[in-house]
């Protein structure tokens, strides 16, 4: 997964499909969010549970610990070490759904710059990505050290020819199993290692090279290349 999002839909939309009772906490004005071009270190939105409900947080898109030197913040974590190894151990126990409307990955076809292309699910659903991070506090609001990664796990079938990582991707009762705190941290792991949606689920195709400047907005970012 290169790093690359598109979050376009209503708060209401994300949070819907994600279908958790209770009211939702957001201080995330409802309207189209009209992102088609999200780049890393930049504001995303953030589905999570918190003491008081659910809520729909802004955070920044990339984390690392502070003994960590000297390099860029991740945005993303690997599903075969992320429950165990120590660079992502403080954040592990903390959940989160990142829901996009689909993700950006660029392929070497022999041409002078690389051809991008969109994926997103075929039935036009959000994709429920499985994160993890450090979200605003409740009462004191957004932290220094606040931010998030999405979990990838190896692709699979003929996505392997667009990239070798995609983002773990939840149904949505499994979303909905995957942020309740009563999960255990064995069943979370098991849920990101063996349940993400399959690639049958997906689809994929050509878009202009204009989408290579994270500068450029706009939904005709989406629209399949001209051939």
């Amino acid at each position: 997964m290169c790093g690359r999002i598109a979050q376009y839909r209503y708060i209401d939309d994300y949070c819907h499909v994600l279908g958790l009772n209770g009211k939702w906490l957001s201080s995330i004005e409802n309207k189209p969010l009209d992102r088609y071009n999200v780049a890393p270190t930049t504001m995303v939105v953030l589905l999570h549970q918190a003491e008081d409900g659910p809520h729909a947080d802004l955070v920044r898109w990339g984390w690392m610990p502070h003994w960590a030197k000297d390099r860029a913040p991740p945005v993303n974590a690997r599903v075969e070490k992320v429950a165990h190894g120590p660079f992502f151990r403080e954040i592990w126990p903390h959940r989160a759904i990142c829901p996009i409307d689909g993700w950006f990955e660029w392929v070497d076809e022999g041409e002078p710059k690389k051809q991008p292309y969109f994926i997103r699910r075929k039935d036009g659903a959000p994709c429920l990505c499985a994160s993890i991070g450090r979200f605003p506090d409740a009462d004191h609001g957004p932290g220094e050290h606040d931010g998030f990664v999405i979990i990838t796990a190896d692709a699979q079938a003929g996505m392997v020819d667009i990239h070798d990582r995609r983002p773990v991707v939840l149904a949505p009762r499994l979303a909905r199993e995957w942020l309740d705190p009563a999960t255990s941290k064995a069943r979370a792991e098991q849920i990101a290692l063996l349940q993400g949606e399959p690639t049958e689920v997906f689809e994929w195709y050509q878009i202009g090279l204009e989408v290579g400047n994270s500068r450029n907005q706009g939904a005709e970012l989406l629209l399949p290349k001209i051939l």
